[in-house]
């Protein structure tokens, strides 16, 4: 879900509830289904915004929340999670899970259909699933897949073919998936972007046109699109072929590109937008607004070190940046929206699989603020280094939210370390580019849950494509991670398995200081009365699905 999986800026969300076209009207409301003086009832629809521009909408390219947010309301699987962050049957209508809990068989809706009017059957999902599972497939989630499906890491390493892999479908509407271990969370993964389906002969008649436009997509879900501009945004219209379109309630969704929040709450205050997400600095203004809400979600805020980088590779000098940071200032004083300082990657109230604790309750310690301790670190590293500190750059996205952390991470250096570090600011887009390159040493990222297990954080430190994950591979300590990791995929006892994720955490923190956490995502906001029902899951990925205006 999602999952989701990097530097990966919670989507900030800002809902306009206007009648009419579904740009910025100047209008503070409007009334879903209302009635013209001449009788006509009028369209509704919403304005929200995201931070960054859309990297891609080419579901096996995307990869970050900014992508998830558009491609999850134009594209479904065969669930859908509800009101209650909860997997509900979307094109599939039910499923039955053998005894053993290692077969899952779905069946499919009547009439399902693309935009373009293409069958959807159990077909186009095997279809689908058998490309994602490719080793090169670009967005990097094969193992969202190839972990969990028999045969399918096989077939990702050309060891299988498509007809061993674990799918079957012995008609158009059954879909019948062998899992290697029972796996509980396995119906939220297919809420999950990568699970969705794709018309492949109009994917692989598009070639590299794929995506490239609003007119080389064909839309499965509750949307379709009708403007699509990667750098301004896109407008969504409701999908007639959508099997459940007449519980889709607002006609149109302008998804406006804003990265400063000054911007949108100038826009919010003159009656244009009736949700606006807040800047730390206009906390303190509206926490006692009646318009004022507060939400978290499972999305964790973290530097990624290059290990392999001039300065960054020496291990002493890793844990020193990581502890001469204090998250609990970071949140106080330049956040102040609703996140909480982060002592690991996993958020502390995600499952552990094990009744009655989550996972934050087996962790203990994995990070704290530790001024003393950080100095010695930082000297044992400059000797090691031959007496010379390092020149560092820390890489970040150009949104407000980044550059406010990146300042206050470059005064923390500076107070404890007595170090200058430069910041480089980029489009998200070229700052992932940047860091799966490796020319880098640090760089500000994030991840959200795909699926309300630790795995969905812990098992991205072992795919190791690029350097984007900080190359942490081919070394003792990288290898004894993969190990914990591979280990508890296979462990059916679920009190096991949790020790050995606890385990894992541990040594990517605490021990080889591959990241240093520093927050879990939270945002502090505004809403009008009249927008309801606007779903942001745990995984961050907005859910459009359910708005209604009133």
């Amino acid at each position: 879900m999602k999952k989701l999986i990097a530097a990966l800026l919670s989507a900030a969300l800002i809902l306009s509830a206007a009648a009419g076209c579904g740009s910025f009207t100047g209008k503070s409301g409007g009334t879903a289904a209302s009635q013209t003086n001449s009788g006509e009832t009028k369209s509704t629809s919403v304005n929200i915004y995201l931070e960054n521009e859309i990297p891609t909408l080419n579901q096996f390219a995307a990869s970050d929340n900014i992508a998830f947010n558009v491609l999850n309301n134009i594209s479904e699987g065969l669930y859908r999670l509800d009101m209650n962050n909860e997997p509900q049957p979307a094109m599939a209508k039910d499923c039955k899970i053998s005894d053993d809990k290692l077969t899952y068989t779905f069946t499919l809706r009547d009439g399902l259909k693309f935009s373009n009017g293409d069958a959807i059957t159990s077909k186009t999902f095997k279809d689908t699933w058998i490309k994602q599972m490719a080793a090169d497939t670009p967005n990097n989630y094969a193992f969202i897949m190839t972990d969990y499906i028999v045969n399918a890491q096989e077939y990702s390493e050309k060891k299988a073919t498509a007809d061993q892999i674990g799918i079957e479908t012995p008609d158009d509407k059954t879909l019948v998936v062998k899992l290697k271990a029972p796996t509980p969370y396995f119906l939220s993964l297919t809420t999950f972007v990568p699970y969705y389906a794709v018309d492949m002969s109009f994917f692989d008649g598009q070639g590299k046109d794929y995506a490239v436009g609003k007119d080389n997509l064909v839309y499965s879900g509750p949307y379709m699109i009708s403007q699509y501009d990667a750098a301004a945004g896109v407008e969504l219209v409701k999908n007639p072929n959508y099997w459940d379109a007449a519980n889709v309630k607002v006609d149109t969704v302008s998804i406006k590109i804003i990265k400063e929040q000054s911007t949108a709450l100038n826009l919010y205050k003159a009656g244009q937008l009736s949700r606006v997400q807040l800047a730390s600095t206009d906390v303190p203004a509206y926490k006692d607004n009646k318009e004022f809400k507060t939400h978290s979600i499972f999305r964790t805020n973290f530097i990624q070190f290059n290990t392999t980088a001039e300065g960054t590779k020496n291990l002493n000098i890793r844990k020193a940046l990581s502890l001469a940071i204090d998250n609990d200032t970071l949140m106080s004083t330049i956040l102040n929206n609703g996140s909480e300082a982060a002592n690991g990657v996993v958020p502390k109230a995600m499952s552990s699989g094990v009744a009655g604790k989550t996972f934050g309750s087996m962790q203990g310690t994995l990070k704290s603020y530790d001024a003393a301790k950080a100095k010695e670190y930082w000297a044992k590293g400059v000797a090691e280094l031959g007496g010379k500190a390092p020149q560092l750059t820390l890489v970040l996205d150009d949104n407000t939210e980044n550059k406010d952390v990146g300042t206050y991470l470059q005064s923390q250096f500076r107070s404890v370390l007595g170090i200058d570090v430069k910041l480089d600011s980029k489009t998200k887009e070229a700052r992932r580019d940047l860091m799966k390159a490796g020319t880098y040493q640090m760089g500000l990222n994030a991840w959200g849950a795909d699926y309300n297990d630790p795995m969905t954080y812990l098992q991205i430190w072992t795919e190791n494509k690029n350097a984007f994950r900080g190359n942490f591979k081919d070394t003792d300590a990288a290898n004894d991670y993969a190990k914990l990791i591979q280990s508890a995929h296979g462990e059916k006892d679920n009190a096991k398995r949790a020790d050995l994720l606890v385990q894992a955490e541990k040594s990517l923190i605490t021990d080889n200081a591959v990241v240093a956490p520093l927050y879990y995502m939270g945002s502090a906001y505004l809403i009008k009365s009249n927008v309801s029902n606007l779903i942001e899951p745990n995984s961050g990925i907005l859910e459009l699905k359910y708005v209604t205006v009133q």
